[in-house]
């Protein structure tokens, strides 16, 4: 009789045992599949909001900006550098930053305005989409403006209501107007939401008599791109600039999600002890179990190697169909997790290190989802096995009959 028809029978004749074996593989599995995505669609989120919605994937700056900002240290030849980054494969779109004072009623507050291009900025932002209330800027009503969500809440702002703002022009003139409130945010982050008004280009470049230049460059990558090399490649075409990638301008960020990552595979090695121990001891329990049956086996010819094969073709099946558990189980709670999430309730907004919460906890499923639990399985199943396998195969068959 083949090993395997033998293997197969051998789990079929306790079905309680290989019930509970299989049992704790798929639920090792299914945990571990539903934890790793889980906690790779909060990483991603957090980082894709800091990409996505307010920085990009890197930065160019004038030299000493970002050391000292001031309205005065600009980039200059924007109109040739955006052009040249689009022609080599980039999406870019310029910046334009002051401060100032914003007053609305009795109320007033500091603040950042920061002039956009609304049409070039699309193709490198999705801040457009987060919004609570109203409409994203319009290149049509230059006297219309977005602000983040506590600033609009502490100068009680809503859709429509008129903001007073005064600063300094870059002339040395006084810099004051009257803009009408578009839109309030969602939580994006502690500096967007506290402080910060966009408006128009063309109304910043008014406001503070700018005629031109920039303060900031932000670039998207492609995809396939390496940041690295994408770094490199930009700066090949901004000679004399600061050209720095999200990692470099968020440090604390980077490194938590880092160290996230890394928290991911230590719970993910807890989780794999724990199923370990629990395949260990139901091997041991089927391996004592039969050691009569051992004995017989060896007494009528059957070699330790066959023996040793015959309980790894057991372990096998017991993982195969472990894993067509946690398959099964896996796939409909993974669907549900990426088309509806988890609510997070009050913890949607909140910041950590300069990202935001989504309000809606949702699961990313990439190759990696499954196969890198299923090959943790694979190889904590077989390890587990060549105790029971080996104590099995050493057993004498006069040893074997008298046990009990």
């Amino acid at each position: 009789m083949g090993i395997l028809k033998m293997a197969w029978r051998n789990i079929g004749r306790n079905r309680r045992r290989t019930v509970v074996t299989v049992a704790a593989m798929a639920f090792g599995f299914f945990a571990m599949v539903v934890w790793f995505a889980m906690l790779q669609g909060l990483l991603a989120d957090m980082e894709r909001t800091v990409i996505d919605v307010e920085i990009g994937d890197l930065q160019i700056h004038a030299p000493t900006y970002l050391d000292d900002p001031s309205l005065y240290t600009r980039i200059d030849d924007v109109d040739t550098l955006i052009p040249a980054l689009e022609a080599a494969g980039f999406r870019a779109s310029a910046r334009l930053v002051g401060g100032g004072l914003a007053a609305a009623g009795v109320s007033a507050a500091g603040v950042s305005l920061q002039g956009v291009n609304v049409r070039a900025d699309a193709g490198v932002s999705a801040i457009s989409t987060r919004l609570a209330e109203g409409a994203w800027l319009d290149e049509d009503d230059a006297y219309g403006v977005v602000v983040g969500r506590r600033i609009a809440r502490s100068l009680d702002l809503e859709i429509g209501g008129e903001l007073i703002v005064l600063s300094q022009a870059a002339d040395g003139s006084i810099a004051n107007d009257l803009y009408a409130v578009r839109g309030i945010l969602q939580s994006v982050s502690d500096g967007v939401d506290r402080s910060t008004v966009f408006l128009n280009e063309a109304a910043f470049r008014e406001l503070f008599v700018l005629p031109s230049g920039a303060h900031r460059i932000v670039v998207r990558q492609q995809d396939d791109v390496e940041q690295p090399a994408a770094v490199e490649a930009v700066r090949g075409l901004a000679p004399g600039l600061d050209t720095l990638s999200w990692r470099t301008l968020l440090p604390t960020l980077a490194t938590y999600l880092d160290s996230a990552n890394a928290s991911m595979q230590i719970v993910s090695a807890v989780i794999y002890i724990v199923v370990a121990i629990l395949i260990l001891n139901a091997m041991l329990m089927a391996v004592f179990e039969r050691i009569r049956e051992f004995g017989v086996l060896k007494a009528l010819g059957v070699e330790p190697r066959q023996v040793v094969w015959l309980i790894f073709a057991e372990s096998g099946l017991q993982t195969g169909l472990a894993l067509a558990v946690g398959v099964a189980l896996a796939v409909p709670t993974l669907w549900y997790l990426v088309e509806f999430g988890i609510d997070t309730g009050a913890l949607g907004g909140v910041q950590v290190l300069s990202a935001t919460i989504a309000t809606v906890w949702r699961a990313a499923v990439t190759p990696a989802t499954f196969a890198a639990p299923t090959a943790n399985l694979v190889v904590l199943v077989l390890l587990a096995v060549i105790y029971p396998a080996l104590k099995a195969a050493r057993i004498s068959p006069v040893e074997a009959m008298r046990h009990q």
